[in-house]
């Protein structure tokens, strides 16, 4: 999509000529009334999905610092997550948050309507259900948006393969496209990687994630109550249901993934692994409450991945990279600080200390808004679309060994036919939701060795 006005100004230019009052009268002329603020180099955001990610990315974008950004409108199907979202972000940054209320939209519809309100090389925030991702990414790229949509921005095949192509198409329109796996843009993270890169580590043999922890999100979900939809309950508790969010699985342990990703510099070609439902109580969610997964890359070294949200067990949220010539920890204390750190030795003690990450960390949630943000005033070629759904596509490879009990290789899951809900683009508030619960109020779970093709 051309980036360029009738008036032959391009957005990006506008972006660059803050101080030109000539520029600043263009843009007026060509904008929507109410659609701009004064200040011709102002960045317009719409949120998608008003839940606390999408409040937390909000307020990400109106904190960077090189030059105006304001909110101008806001989607959500749930008027009261719009409503939490709009006053929190309005008492934080009151000056820049310009959201009447025709320019807050309900219903599966919304997204097209704020996205409306917005000019080429504005940014649309994604943050609904992934399972959403590729029907609101459509319409962006259509829009000449940029984008920063949150992670997975996919959950099984057939979206991955969607997803696959609309990111090469939003590289070739030049836009730009963050994707919220904000690890990557850790500093301590990224030293780290450049010294195992170097050759410091030597050669990496194996790599370690965890994320075991007590009841995490919305994971375990209580039985559906009475007078509330399907499909509302189950979008309300997103990460309990394979089909919006691909469970706790896809949603909580792709950060460990994709961190371990990064340091291998690849991505693995095959999953095998188990997990069970151990203490279900009344919960009738689709995720199972342990998961253990072997991946393996191309050159056969292995990462294992331990997830769990179980109350009363030992917790550990870390990744550790291990090497011929010594090992690190990547991240020690969740997402941020990392904690990074190089040994001479495989013990992880003190004597054997060779390189610490410097104090404090800056946090990386924040980073991956100002080098977006920047890229869009520059024009520099920015894009996470193809690598974060590759990561999206190994971190589905592995749940979905888990919940057969099969090896899965990434072509076999890129070319898997299960579409968890084929018809996300035609949903409506008061319509069925491709998941329905039996006679009894439960749904459908992971029976690996039985159901070896499918995950339910």
């Amino acid at each position: 999509m051309s980036d360029t006005s009738t008036n032959g100004l391009s957005r990006r230019d506008l972006l660059k000529t803050s101080g030109q009052l000539a520029a600043a009268s263009v843009f007026a002329s060509a904008a929507l009334p109410g659609a701009f603020a004064a200040e011709n180099n102002t960045i317009q955001i719409a949120l998608i999905g008003c839940g606390g990610r999408g409040t937390g990315a909000a307020s990400n974008a109106l904190s960077t610092k090189s030059g105006p950004v304001k909110l101008v409108a806001m989607a959500d199907v749930f008027n009261d997550r719009l409503s939490t979202s709009y006053n929190g972000i309005k008492q934080r940054f009151d000056a820049q948050v310009d959201v009447p209320d025709d320019r807050k939209f309900i219903g599966f519809d919304a997204y097209k309507q704020a996205m409306d309100a917005l000019k080429p090389g504005d940014v649309v925030i994604l943050t609904t259900p992934p399972v959403f991702r590729w029907v609101h990414f459509t319409y962006a790229i259509s829009k000449g948006l940029n984008v920063f949509m949150e992670k997975p921005t996919a959950v099984d095949g057939p979206t991955s393969r969607k997803m696959l192509e609309l990111a090469a198409e939003s590289v070739k329109k030049n836009l730009k496209v963050g994707v919220g796996l904000m690890c990557r843009h850790c500093k301590s993270r990224g030293e780290l990687f450049n010294r195992i890169k170097a050759g410091e580590l030597g050669d990496l043999i194996l790599l370690r994630a965890y994320r075991i922890a007590g009841p995490t999100g919305s994971a375990a979900v209580g039985p559906k109550p009475a007078g509330m939809s399907e499909l509302q309950y189950q979008i309300r508790n997103f990460h309990g249901f394979l089909w919006l969010s691909g469970g706790g699985f896809s949603d909580f342990l792709i950060h460990n993934i994709d961190e371990c990703c990064w340091m291998k510099d690849a991505f693995p070609v095959e999953a095998k692994g188990h997990g069970g439902r151990h203490f279900r109580g009344d919960n009738i969610d689709q995720n199972f409450d342990t998961y253990n997964t072997e991946y393996t890359f191309a050159d056969g070294t292995k990462m294992y991945l331990a997830g769990r949200t179980m109350p009363g067990c030992h917790q550990e949220f870390a990744t550790f990279v291990h090497g011929t010539k010594g090992s690190a920890v990547v991240s020690q204390s969740g997402h941020h600080p990392s904690k990074a750190r190089i040994y001479k030795g495989q013990k992880f003690v003190k004597e054997d200390l060779v390189w610490d990450c410097p104090k404090p960390e800056l946090d990386p949630y924040q980073l991956e808004w100002d080098e977006l943000i920047e890229a869009i005033r520059t024009d520099k070629p920015y894009n996470e679309a193809e690598r974060g759904t590759k990561s999206s596509l190994v971190t589905a490879m592995g749940r979905m060994a888990c919940h057969t009990g099969q090896i899965v290789t990434y072509e076999d899951m890129l070319n898997c036919e299960h579409d968890l809900a084929p018809n996300a683009d035609k949903l409506t508030l008061d319509g069925p939701s491709p998941l329905m619960a039996d006679a009894n109020g439960k749904y459908p779970v992971p029976q690996p060795g039985i159901n070896t093709k499918r995950e339910f």
